[in-house]
This record gives C-alpha cells, structure tokens and sequence, in this order.
C-alpha cells in the first residue's frame, strides 16, 4: 500500500504542572489516498492527540510524521480540520464563515467571482444551499456542522482531519450526517482520518479502524479492515455478516482486551 499519510515512531510527552505526562507511545501508521480511518479507543488513549499532529496543530517529542512526501511541521491548507465545537464566527453568515476560508487558501490566485461560487459550491454540497444569509444562531446544531464541513471541503484538502464532529448531536441528527458524509466522502474522493467514541459510527464509515489502547503512553492495539463494499446503507448493514463481525471485533477490543477502570473515589 502507497502511504498518502505516514506516522513514523511518533511519540508525545506533554510536560504538566505535575511532571511529565507521555500521551502517545511509538505510534506507526500508514493512510492510503481517499482511504477513510477512524481512531477509536477509551477517553484519554491520545486519538485526539494522534489527530493533532498529523493536523500539525502538535509536533511530536519523537518519530516523523509526513503527507504526501512531505514532512508535517505545521498547519496547512492541505490538511483541514473539524472539530465537535463547530467553531463558527457568529457575526458572520454561513456563507461569509465558508467564504473566509476560501478567500484565505484561493485569494491569490483567483478572482471574487470565482471565490463566490467556490464558497457556494461547498455549502450546496453538503445541503446549505438555502442558509446562506443565516447566521450560527439562526440555525441548528446539525446545520452548523455542516457548514463546519463546507468550510473545510471548499479548501479543497488533500485530507479531512474530524474530531468527533457528530458527539454533541441527538441521535437523529447524527446518522443523517453520517449518510451525508458517505455521500461527500465517495463524490470528492477525500482521504479521511475520524476520532469517534462509537463503534457504530467507526464500523459503517470506515474502511479501517485503527483501535487505540489506554492511557498513558498509549500506542495502537490492532488495526481492523471493515471490507465492507460502498455505498453503504445502513438499514442494509443491520443484519450484514460482515459488519456484525466488525462490530464484536472493536467490542472486544474495547471492553475485553482494554477494559477502562475508572479511579476510585477518594
């Protein structure tokens, strides 16, 4: 497999207030283009951080992490983020938060006019389309999302960064993003690395999950493919095989092999 994205020995040692705290343990990964990976693992095993450095917002206190050939060192277009928090400026419209970014990563280069139907592409792709005046808190949970989505989409990134982007959504709301992402994720081809709690969500989007062990000096426990053929369907893959044995797969991983013990109360 030709690596797009590479984790090579990575290790993160966080100095705190109360010592040294090591994050992440000889962490080694390879990411195929247009492949989509999810991290999963108990709260504190370090998917966010691994999520972190490959977006360059952290560098590694060891190893080397490269995309496309080239070393992570930072932030950069090429690499967009989303975030559970939406992070919308809310004095902006929808289009205006989108149209920011745009004009960021393509003002350079082209004109107002092609900026504009960059920015309104990417909201008509992930169904905004008739929100483009609003503003945050004109509009739902699930709808700032997806502007969230629009706005690192229409950078046009050779990579999609998403840490838990659903989690603080209802039920509902969740698995139509879900489906909406399977829908952006074949039409743009994008290669995806996604932190998620939910062995759900891992097992009908991915197509390898990457199963973290606890905290501290967490490292990877075992990489599972889905092999599950797209597009996907949910109502489909209730009863699927397949899917059924991903699922007892992470399960066992999670709450077997790496059962969470929570401290004790003092």
């Amino acid at each position: 497999m030709k690596s797009f994205i590479e984790v090579q020995g990575a290790d993160m040692v966080f100095t705190t207030r109360k010592g040294r705290f090591h994050a992440l343990r000889d962490i080694h990964l390879k990411v195929a283009r247009g492949e989509f990976i999810t991290l999963i693992g108990h709260s504190g095993c370090g998917k966010s951080t691994l999520l972190n450095l490959i977006a360059g917002l952290l560098t590694p206190t060891d190893g080397v992490l490269l995309c496309d050939e080239r070393e992570i060192a930072a932030p950069g277009p090429e690499r967009a983020v989303v975030f559970q928090n939406h992070s919308l400026l809310p004095w902006l419209s929808c289009f205006d938060n989108v149209h920011l970014a745009v004009e960021r990563v393509f003002g350079a280069t082209e004109n107002r006019a092609q900026l504009k139907a960059r920015t309104q592409a990417a909201l008509e792709l992930v169904g905004m389309g008739h929100a483009l005046a609003k503003r945050p808190h004109e509009i739902s949970g699930g709808m700032k999302q997806r502007v969230g989505i629009a706005r690192a989409l229409a950078m046009e990134p050779k990579v999609l960064l998403m840490d838990e982007p659903f989690g603080a959504l209802d039920a509902l709301t969740r698995a139509r993003l879900q489906d909406e992402l399977l829908r952006i994720v074949a039409k743009t081809g994008s290669t995806v690395v996604m932190v998620t709690h939910d062995v759900d969500e891992a097992v009908l989007l991915s197509d390898r999950i990457v199963m973290m062990t606890n905290g501290p000096a967490a490292t990877i426990g075992q990489i599972l493919s889905v092999g599950l053929p797209r597009p996907r369907e949910r109502v489909a893959l209730a009863e699927d095989r397949q899917y059924m044995h991903c699922r007892r797969e992470v399960l066992d991983f999670l709450y077997t092999r790496q059962a969470h013990v929570e401290p004790s109360a003092a």
